[in-house]
């Protein structure tokens, strides 16, 4: 899909260099896969603490 962005040109380029990515293109899919995965695992996080605690659960049995 073709999509015409303002991006910051001094922010990509220094993407490219830390990518070390052959094309503005792989560099800006490769940051969007992050910003993904990151917004993920936030999620994630975000639910320790609030799920129930499993009474039942034994960790010192699971250890023998």
């Amino acid at each position: 899909m073709a999509t015409n962005l303002s991006i910051d040109t001094e922010l990509l380029n220094e993407a490219l260099i830390i990518s070390g990515l052959p094309t503005k293109k792989d560099t800006v899919n490769q940051a969007l896969m992050e910003f993904v995965q990151r917004r993920k695992q936030r999620e994630i996080t975000e639910l320790f603490g609030g799920l129930p605690n499993d009474v039942d659960y034994d960790y010192k049995q699971r250890r023998k």
